[in-house]
């Protein structure tokens, strides 16, 4: 089944591409940091993080769940910390993006007769063991339950958010396996476990509905970068094959379009947005010790390095060009370069 957010291309909604993180995460982290090239609290606004952590995640009282959410899911929704008013339908029904369960992986090699240079791929890696997971298959399936260097893990990524972010599947000794709920909140992918399904935010990787509410899941450092980037490093490395079980048209983009900074996130409903940014702007978050700093890419751009200190941690921030936008054009790989729309962003490094 094509996942229903096709249509949404056909109404020609403008959405966003926000490359590492998005701003409706930015909206969710309500945090903004504007850095000089060198460490500097100058133009610097933060905020803490207090509102979504585990301890802060308080129990609300009971309300009216999601509209045919009862009918889907055996979520036991009088456990939440959420309002549900937040919550809005994509489109999809549960599993109608469906998750990746059995990933199978070829060489890079095998790999490099369908990848094109520029093409993004989300860089994961536990100790010898480097993967590539391809957005133009993350894009039709935004989660992938894989074992990694023997640490079981959900390579997660929302289209809407352009967030790749990777997290540990076990939760008090329990593995977990995660799908979509077809559900949204601030324009984020909301996830759900199949032991529990309970409901998870991925952009901040905490169950805010259900039995595991207020559990927050460990993330592990990843990255969006170049295919060229990534068989460079990793020239023995794994890469996510096309092979799934479905009949999907990979590598071409079903949100054409999305990659417009003027727009409006789609279904964004919550925190407002700090003035000094537009809504769809692209930022390169940081989140340390409880603070949580946003870096615009204009401002990347423009000074390609920025060391600073988040949480008592030195961390530098990096900007490479080089890497196409998969929300751009008609097929992923054909995207505009970032420039200010392509480009790859290496997260953070501690230390110097």
């Amino acid at each position: 089944m094509e996942p229903a957010r096709l249509i949404w291309s056909k109404w020609k909604w403008g959405l966003l591409l926000v490359l590492a993180v998005l701003v409706a995460v930015f909206g969710i982290l309500q945090v903004t940091h504007q850095p000089t090239a060198i460490r500097s609290t100058t133009h610097r606004t933060t905020a803490s993080l207090a509102g979504f952590t585990p301890a802060a995640c308080t129990l609300l009282p009971p309300e009216t769940p999601p509209e045919l959410a009862t009918v889907e899911f055996k979520t036991d929704f009088r456990k939440h910390c959420v309002h549900y008013d937040e919550i809005l339908s994509g489109g999809p029904p549960k599993d109608g993006i469906p998750a990746l369960d059995a990933p199978r992986f070829v060489t890079v090699n095998e790999a490099d007769a369908w990848l094109k240079p520029n093409e993004p791929v989300i860089s994961f890696q536990i100790g010898g063991d480097a993967r590539a997971y391809p957005i133009q298959m993350l894009i039709w399936h935004e989660i992938v339950n894989d074992t990694v260097g023997g640490v079981p893990v959900a390579v997660t990524f929302c289209p809407l958010c352009n967030t790749a972010i990777v997290f540990e599947r076990t939760v008090s000794g329990r593995v977990l396996d995660f799908g979509t709920t077809g559900r949204l909140r601030f324009s984020n992918l909301l996830m759900y476990d199949r032991q529990t399904e309970s409901w998870w935010q991925q952009a901040i990787g905490q169950a805010i509905i259900g039995q595991l509410t207020g559990t927050m899941l460990v993330s592990r450092p990843a990255a969006i970068l170049s295919w060229t980037t990534f068989k460079t490093a990793h020239p023995d490395g794994r890469v996510l094959s096309r092979d799934t079980g479905y009949d999907r048209p990979y590598g071409q983009n079903p949100y054409q379009g999305y990659d417009n900074v003027n727009q409006s996130p789609f279904l964004y409903s919550g925190p407002p947005i700090p003035g000094k940014l537009r809504p769809m702007a692209r930022v390169l978050i940081v989140v340390l010790g409880g603070e949580a700093v946003a870096y615009p890419f204009d401002t990347l751009q423009k000074v390609h390095v920025v060391n600073d200190t988040i949480g008592q941690t030195d961390v530098v921030a990096l900007w490479v060009p080089g890497t196409a936008s998969p929300l751009d054009s008609g097929t992923i790989a054909g995207g505009e370069m970032w420039v200010q729309r392509l480009c790859t962003c290496v997260r953070w490094v501690t230390g110097h």
